[in-house]
């Protein structure tokens, strides 16, 4: 039996590939860009075909690099944004905005286009909104398609299918229909506990042809992830990509759901499945915590069955800007010119720059926060996706001085990771508060490699925060569900401790630190009561 596995992610930036044994050692991984179309009026596009084409590109390289014979690659798990795929007859793709580029056929997640369908749906207060956490999100994808029908009818018309990006590249890999119980219990409103739709909620949003085709377009065949969809790769996709016709392909997960099985169940001392909590921490953040039971958390998504570990609920957080927030605000510093240079003269990226100069600024990665100063940040700038559920907020900067040098600018970066940090004690107290207690974070996200990311996170939230050893942990859960539907192990209960494994652990400060995060955290509240006070 093939012991080889390849995982595929696609995140907002780049299609990225790995080739892992059974025990989840990364042998090779190859990456590619991806374009982006952003627009005025919080408008993000991008195409199906050029996502196609680095996944291509991308797994034809890691395989190449891995040295490992496609015919030993025994199953493929395929992640990606919770973005809308529209394609028509043919699977031509369809445009998705008034650019009328029929190439651009994906509106991505972090689109906010259909903040009006998002009003009136919440405003309806159908009961299906009590599995999304009280109020939908106009990143998921029934205000999108809302969107479409009001403002591109032709489009919506004539659309074939409507898919998540995940469930878009299991079909262009297989030809399958099938979608994941992940994108759609998490996106789409599908009720996974009972394994329909609600026929009532569609027609109730202005939706209702939707449930009138009996759900065709967006999915009548929904299975576990992990599942093995169709036949296999396709011939034509196994030319593409350079693999072999038939190889087992796996339903897939949401990019952030992928690094949350990626970590929460690897082998390791620090806490339980049920009581950690994934903190995926790229472009945006995604808290994922799961629980025997259903848990009903204002403001935090789900909860959600069986949609990221087997037989467990999910409750799912985070920001819409987390990594992107940070490098957004030190942009705004009059000292980032300078600052960019000293990076790109070391080869280094801008944030991972300043984050090298506040640790060497500071050996004790926990006194390092001191240096924000004066400066508190609500990193807030794409809306406060949970606990709050408030697209509308906006970021917050407080106590700037005159002071305009790189010190200054690195003080503000830390300010920024802290607020970060701050976001997530707010989501875990407001878990706490509805009886789902976590005891432990483990972050994955390329955003989330720095040491000094990891301690101000964990001296921010007060619980000790761990990593995986994997140096791809997302790649390394979209990797699991292909050796689960290769069978290769039973679930994917068996293969998260049986492919991952927890690293270093970064311990939350005590005594003076934990008393100043305290405050700082008291100062963070305060200052979003005031932004939604002015607003």
């Amino acid at each position: 039996m093939p012991s080889h596995f390849l995982g595929i992610d696609v995140g907002t930036g780049s299609a990225r590939a790995g080739v892992f044994d059974e025990r989840g050692e990364l042998l090779a991984s190859a990456r590619r860009d991806i374009a982006l179309f952003v627009e005025s009026g919080e408008i993000a596009e991008q195409s199906g075909r050029d996502i196609w084409q680095a996944v291509c590109a991308s797994v034809r390289e890691a395989v190449g690099k891995s040295g490992v014979d496609p015919r030993e690659i025994g199953g493929i798990g395929f992640d990606a944004t919770c973005s809308l795929v529209v394609v028509g007859n043919d699977g031509e793709p369809l445009p998705v905005g008034r650019s009328g580029d029929s190439d651009r056929n994906i509106i991505v997640w972090m689109d906010h286009r259909a903040l009006d369908q998002t009003r009136r749906i919440n405003a309806g207060g159908h009961p299906v909104l009590d599995y999304v956490g009280g109020v939908i999100s106009p990143e998921m994808e029934t205000p999108k398609l809302l969107w479409l029908k009001e403002n591109l009818p032709g489009t919506f018309a004539g659309a074939r299918h409507f898919f998540d990006l995940a469930d878009y590249l299991t079909w262009r890999a297989t030809g399958s229909l099938a979608r994941s119980v992940c994108t759609l219990a998490c996106k789409w409103t599908y009720l996974s506990h009972e394994r329909r739709w609600d026929d009532s909620y569609f027609h109730s949003v202005g939706l209702g042809e939707l449930a009138d085709e009996n759900f065709v377009r967006i999915g009548t065949e929904v299975v576990d992830p992990g599942t093995a969809v169709g036949v296999g790769l396709t011939q034509a996709a196994a030319a593409e990509l350079g693999l072999v016709a038939g190889t087992v392909v796996a339903a897939g997960l949401i990019d952030a759901h992928a690094g949350g099985v990626g970590t929460v169940g690897a082998a390791g001392d620090a806490g339980t499945i049920s009581s950690r909590m994934a903190y995926v921490l790229g472009t945006s953040a995604c808290t994922m915590a799961s629980s025997e039971g259903p848990a009903f958390v204002p403001g935090v998504w789900g909860p959600y069955y069986s949609a990221m570990v087997p037989g467990l609920w999910l409750s799912e957080g985070g920001q819409s800007a987390a990594g992107a927030a940070i490098d957004l605000l030190v942009r705004f510093h009059p000292a980032q010119v300078e600052a960019s240079a000293r990076a790109e003269a070391e080869g280094k990226s801008l944030v991972d720059w300043l984050a090298a100069a506040a640790m060497a600024g500071s050996p004790d990665l926990s006194a390092a926060a001191t240096l924000a100063g004066s400066i508190h940040v609500v990193p807030e700038f794409l809306g406060n996706r949970s606990p709050l559920a408030d697209p509308d907020a906006r970021g917050l900067i407080a106590g700037l001085s005159t002071d305009r040098s790189v010190e200054s600018l690195i003080g503000l970066y830390v300010a920024g990771l802290c607020g970060l940090g701050y976001g997530v004690r707010q989501i875990v107290a407001a878990m706490a508060s509805s009886g789902h207690a976590v005891d432990t974070i483990v972050i994955s996200g390329g955003a989330g490699q720095s040491p000094l990311v990891r301690q101000l996170l964990a001296d921010a939230t007060g619980l000790p925060v761990a990593a995986s050893q994997s140096p791809e942990p997302v790649l390394l859960g979209a990797a699991m569900l292909g050796a689960v539907a290769a069978g290769h192990y039973p679930d994917l209960s068996t293969a998260m401790p049986s492919m991952s494994r927890l690293g270093e652990a970064f311990r939350p400060a005590t005594e003076v630190m934990r008393t100043w995060h305290d405050r700082r955290y008291e100062a963070f509240l305060a200052l979003q009561t005031v932004g939604r006070s002015i607003r």
